[in-house]
């Protein structure tokens, strides 16, 4: 899992210092270092590094706590606080509202996998009963019309996209226009890869916006992408109003502090992450439930969300009966392992141990 490695490391720095006898100021710069040198590993932005160590000493001053305070918990909650301010910008996305259509374009640098989270996306809301729709606007990139209708074909969502219109922005508005008569009220639209040393491309997806009138405006980013991160999203954020931010490829090994910069930069909310290739390999993102997991202290909210996912509802009720009764069968033990097996490997899952590393399993594949 990307950022495991990080993960790992700020754990090893708390618990270094949760061994010191006294927490004194030398203590705390030992640990405050560890941090500081873990987080630029991980390509995280060094500005925002520095702000977090000088924030830390200023929450945390050794000298005006009273003795009896409990030191290392309240470094331990300053590192967190701090960890959580990063990635919450304090203000929340555009929440589309089911029956009322909204339109949402996905803009990114290519490789990020903006196509696949496009549908991914759509694929998230229409199993919560949405009608999402996928308009394809990339006339740059070959193949991207064909791999979106694939998608689409696939997860059973309706799309529109050209062969012969070369111009992406009579694409997006034709296909959004479609949309709106077919009463679909979440409609997505698709752009061309691009980085911010494009100047032309950057004037195509500005047009692109500017015709479609998107609700949402989402960044699309792949957590590898480094220290490139903050600068490249400073200049979408620059050309369209980005209102939201995916990361991207969090099933691989890449360093991911790029993920933090790009937030920062953006000033808008991380609101999914891609952890595989599958169409339902994509998960809310909630910041406390992350830097919690990131800290190695454990997601329980999010473990349980999970079950209560996998675990049909309408089950529940008629399995607790059976059991208060004093039945258990062969076949009601069958479908609790069944249950289980649904729910995958706990290596996945939000509930990490004090080490992130421990269940990591090895992947090779990313998305593409």
């Amino acid at each position: 899992m990307v950022l495991a490695q990080l993960g790992g490391s700020i754990t090893r720095a708390l618990q270094q210092m949760s061994n010191a006898t006294i927490i004194d100021e030398k203590v705390l710069n030992e640990c405050l270092n560890e941090i500081t040198r873990a987080l630029l590993q991980a390509d995280v932005q060094f500005k925002l590094v520095r702000d977090m160590a000088t924030n830390i000493k200023k929450i945390v001053n050794l000298d005006d706590l009273a003795a009896g305070h409990n030191k290392r918990r309240i470094i331990q909650q300053a590192v967190f606080n701090e960890l959580c301010k990063i990635l919450d910008p304090g203000k929340p996305s555009f929440t589309p509202r089911k029956g009322k259509p909204s339109v949402i374009m996905f803009v990114g640098l290519q490789g990020s996998g903006k196509t696949t989270t496009c549908t991914k996306y759509a694929y998230y809301h229409q199993k919560k009963g949405w009608k999402p729709a996928l308009v394809c606007a990339d006339t740059f990139r070959a193949g991207a019309f064909d791999q979106l209708k694939q998608n689409a074909t696939k997860a059973k969502i309706p799309f529109y996209g050209s062969y012969t219109e070369s111009d992406p922005v009579k694409i997006a508005v034709a296909g959004v226009e479609t949309f709106k008569k077919e009463n679909c009220d979440l409609i997505i639209v698709d752009t061309s890869g691009r980085h911010k040393q494009e100047a032309a491309l950057f004037e195509e997806m500005r047009q692109v916006a500017e015709a479609t009138k998107p609700d949402l405006v989402i960044f699309v980013m792949d957590s590898s992408i480094g220290q490139a991160a903050f600068d490249q999203a400073q200049a979408f954020k620059q050309s369209v109003a980005v209102g939201a931010v995916i990361v991207t490829k969090m099933d691989g090994h890449a360093k991911g502090g790029g993920a933090l910069s790009a937030v920062a930069a953006t000033k808008s909310p991380v609101i999914f992450i891609g952890t595989g290739e599958h169409m339902d390999e994509f998960e809310v993102f909630d910041v406390k439930p992350f830097v919690s997991r990131l800290l190695g202290m454990g997601d329980w909210s999010g473990f349980m969300d999970k079950i209560h996912e996998v675990v049909p509802m309408d089950q529940q009720p008629e399995f607790l009966q059976k059991l208060s009764e004093g039945h258990f069968t062969l076949r009601i033990m069958y479908e609790q392992f069944q249950n289980i097996l649904k729910m995958g490997p706990i290596g996945q899952e939000s509930v990490k141990t004090q080490n992130p590393r421990d269940h990591e399993a090895p992947s090779q594949t990313q998305p593409r």
